[in-house]
């Protein structure tokens, strides 16, 4: 029968209806299904007006089509109807996944316990019994299409958010893994299929542990994942050696979290990735490190070779200073003797410069000996004065020889410096005889000055100024490059071997052109206590 606009009915058998327009608007379907058409009158006025979308069927195989077509919330369903009862009619309803979740209400004038019983046992949601109260029908469907429509809801979610799961899981470039208690795989994104060389399908109810660990039987408590799996522990393991499907090994890193629901322990989900490029990249990495070092270290020996070279070549020019202050002060001794009346005092004073001048040409040869066996320097704490004073009276011969004279000048409250005093006066004395012999060559009588002062709070300066023939112009670019020289006869290795030496007390050395002509080297040494290597190149050159 169909209603009409009007609500007027028309028996047409086998036919199927639905309500006037105003109500195919409706978000929630309900099916009427009833042979009689006096039960399908009753139910259609009864919800006519409730804003339902009413479908209506007479017969079975009608209700079960209008149902696939439709997916009605809720169907009011008649128990005894002719060639298909309303028990089968469920039960191929909820066979079919489109209209499984729909809920059925039975409708019979059956009020025992065994129908209703079989009805729930069949999937129904409900059981109205003929006669049935208007109210108890309203009620009843306004419940139940509320249920199904939030079910439908959460499942339209649940299906939106496991397929953005399954992009996210699918996108991603590390293996997952989906475990049991057991350990048998119960899900693989496309990353491990990959990773392991076995198709997704073909993973799935495999042993994790017996496909990918070839000790599985040998150790089976001790195996990767076990404890996550067993006893909830999580891992985060690296270099571990896993097993494609076709036996060969990987190196791979992996993380498994154990899986809970409600408490209970129910396996893990593990994440891998096959480090075999990353190893191999860190092996390479290791070995470009250690040719690094390598060649670090053979420079550094490279450097000091040359440092010893410059320091053995250099000896016999520095040894030659106190050699030669021990040939003049005996001879000043002989002819001393020679006269009648000697002055044991200034006798008793030039043997002790000779005495002196041994010690420090000893001293020297110790030292360079030293050097040779190991970087370690003599360092002292100096008092800087004392020190320059006592390369002064080193320098008295090269100051007779050139006919010169030297002037110290130390402040009092200068701090002392920590330094080698053998190798410190080594530099001192040849930038004083380098200096006296550029004042000889122009006849001046000027004094080589030599003077101290404090650079900054961890720095004191020394510098030897002489007002000589100076230096030609753009030496300052080559002045401490070995073998470099502005002498005739030089084998330039003086100022090589200063630098050497000075840059091993933590100082720097350098050269600044006076205007008024000669020349002024300097350079400088650490403060005692001062940290670190204050007076390095690039904290002098921006103090200077």
């Amino acid at each position: 029968m169909i209603p009409s606009a009007s609500y007027g009915y028309v028996f047409l058998t086998g036919l199927e209806y639905m309500t006037d327009p105003v109500s195919e608007n409706s978000e929630v379907t309900v099916l009427l299904v009833d042979d009689n058409p006096q039960n399908l009158k009753v139910l259609y006025e009864t919800l006519k007006d409730k804003g339902y979308r009413l479908l209506i069927a007479n017969e079975g195989e009608k209700a079960l089509d209008l149902a696939h077509r439709h997916q009605p919330e809720v169907i009011l369903l008649d128990i005894m109807m002719p060639e298909m009862d309303g028990y089968e009619v469920c039960e191929r309803l909820k066979a079919d996944p489109e209209t499984a979740d729909c809920a059925v209400v039975f409708l019979s004038a059956l009020d025992d316990l065994q129908a209703k019983v079989k009805g729930f046992s069949l999937g129904g949601a409900d059981y109205i019994s003929k006669p049935f109260q208007s109210r108890e029908v309203i009620a009843r469907v306004k419940t139940h299409a509320s249920v199904t429509r939030l079910e439908r809801e959460l499942q339209a979610r649940n299906r939106e958010l496991q397929g953005d799961q399954a992009r996210i899981l699918n996108s991603i470039s590390e293996g997952i893994y989906g475990l049991d208690e057991n350990g048998v795989i119960e899900f693989a994104n496309p990353a491990a299929a990959l990773i392991v060389g076995c198709p997704v399908e073909e993973l799935i109810g495999r042993n994790f542990f017996e496909t990918h660990f070839a000790t599985a039987g040998d150790n089976p408590d001790g195996l990767p994942v076990k404890a996550t799996c067993q006893q909830g522990v999580a891992e985060n393991r690296r270099d571990i050696r896993i097993l494609r499907a076709d036996g060969t090994g990987f190196p791979a890193e992996y993380r498994s979290t154990p899986k809970r629901d409600g408490g209970g322990l129910h396996g893990a989900v593990v994440v891998f990735r096959d480090i075999t490029a990353e190893l191999d990249n860190e092996k390479a990495l290791e070995e470009a490190r250690q040719l690094v070092q390598e060649q670090r270290d053979q420079l550094a020996h490279t450097s000091r070779l040359t440092t010893m070279g410059e320091m053995a070549a250099g000896v016999a020019h520095e040894v030659n200073q106190p050699l030669t202050a021990i040939t003049n002060y005996a001879r000043v001794a002989k002819r001393m003797m020679a006269k009648e009346s000697v002055d044991m005092g200034l006798l008793q004073e030039t043997l002790d410069k000779i005495e002196a001048q041994s010690h420090r040409a000893s001293e020297i040869i110790r030292r360079i000996r030293r050097f040779m066996k190991k970087p370690a320097t003599g360092k002292e704490v100096l008092s800087v004065s004392a020190l320059l004073e006592d390369t002064r009276q080193f320098a008295e011969v090269d100051m007779r020889n050139n006919k010169g004279a030297i002037e110290v000048s130390v402040p009092a409250d200068l701090p002392d410096v920590l330094a080698d005093p053998v190798q410190v006066q080594q530099v001192a004395l040849n930038l004083i005889r380098n200096a006296l012999e550029a004042t000889s060559c122009v006849d001046s009588t000027a004094p080589v000055e030599v003077s101290a002062s404090r650079q900054g709070d961890s720095c004191v300066r020394i510098q030897v100024r002489d007002h000589g023939v100076g230096l030609p112009d753009g030496a300052e670019e080559k002045l401490f490059l070995p073998f470099f020289t502005t002498k005739d006869e030089g084998m330039g290795i003086g100022l090589s071997t200063c630098r050497s030496l000075i840059q091993a007390q933590g100082g720097d050395i350098g050269f600044v052109r006076p205007e008024d002509g000669g020349a002024c080297f300097y350079f400088t040494l650490p403060v005692a206590g001062a940290q670190g290597s204050p007076c390095a190149p690039e904290n002098a050159a921006s103090q200077s």
